[in-house]
């Protein structure tokens, strides 16, 4: 693809994303992503062919491919529940920050109001998250009695809800405080020899200072 077009199309997903994010999808028009763009409607058309194929090129830009965010936690050597962790910090970091993917994340929640389907992470996550807990199993580091598959699921739900409603919450947008919270509480379930605090400051002492664009990890 030739960089002018490449660029069009980048502009033209951005548009949509900050149009969906605002309004919801069926508060979007085509006109809408044409004026918000600079481009014109045809431009629209000729790259996505449809209002759906935007949707869901923006769903797929961010939301639907942070399981690939895991391949930057799959060093050896460090602990599973600590690249658990770490990761869920880089997905809580692109749904609060990065409208593309909250864009994304509205977009499937209203995926109803889509004449298409929408595709979710869901499922992948937990395989990412059911990996990582049977690893910290085999390494003794596992509480008795925590099956890996259930429990990544339950996480899974857990994490989005909490990532999903951090907005409507007093104080809101500080989602890494928010964040440090509920692993506080779920760790002492999941680790062996519960030392959340230990494990929390190891972490987020990982985090980057400057966080990547989501964009740069995908495969």
């Amino acid at each position: 693809m030739q960089d002018r077009a490449r660029e069009t199309r980048k502009m033209l997903l951005e548009s949509a994303a900050h149009l969906f994010f605002e309004r919801g999808y069926a508060g979007t028009s085509v006109n809408d992503i044409s004026d918000h763009s600079g481009r014109t409607s045809g431009a629209v058309y000729f790259h996505y062919s449809s209002k759906e194929k935007l949707a869901l090129a923006v769903v797929r830009e961010r939301f639907a491919t942070w399981p690939q965010l895991a391949a930057a936690y799959a060093a050896p050597g460090l602990p599973p529940l600590e690249k658990l962790v770490g990761l869920s910090f880089r997905v809580a970091h692109s749904l609060s920050e990065d409208v593309v993917a909250r864009a994304g994340a509205r977009l499937w929640a209203e995926r109803r109001t889509i004449e298409a389907a929408v595709p979710t992470p869901f499922d992948d996550w937990a395989v990412v998250a059911t990996r990582l807990l049977a690893q910290a199993r085999t390494r003794g580091e596992l509480a008795e009695g925590v099956e890996p598959s259930t429990a990544a699921v339950t996480l899974v739900c857990a994490f989005f809800g909490l990532c999903t409603l951090t907005d409507e919450m007093p104080d809101g947008r500080n989602w890494e405080e928010r964040l440090d919270r509920w692993w506080t509480l779920v760790l002492p379930s999941l680790q062996a020899d519960p030392d959340p605090a230990a494990l929390l400051a190891r972490a987020r002492a990982r985090i980057p200072v400057r966080w990547e664009d989501p964009a740069a990890c995908r495969t």
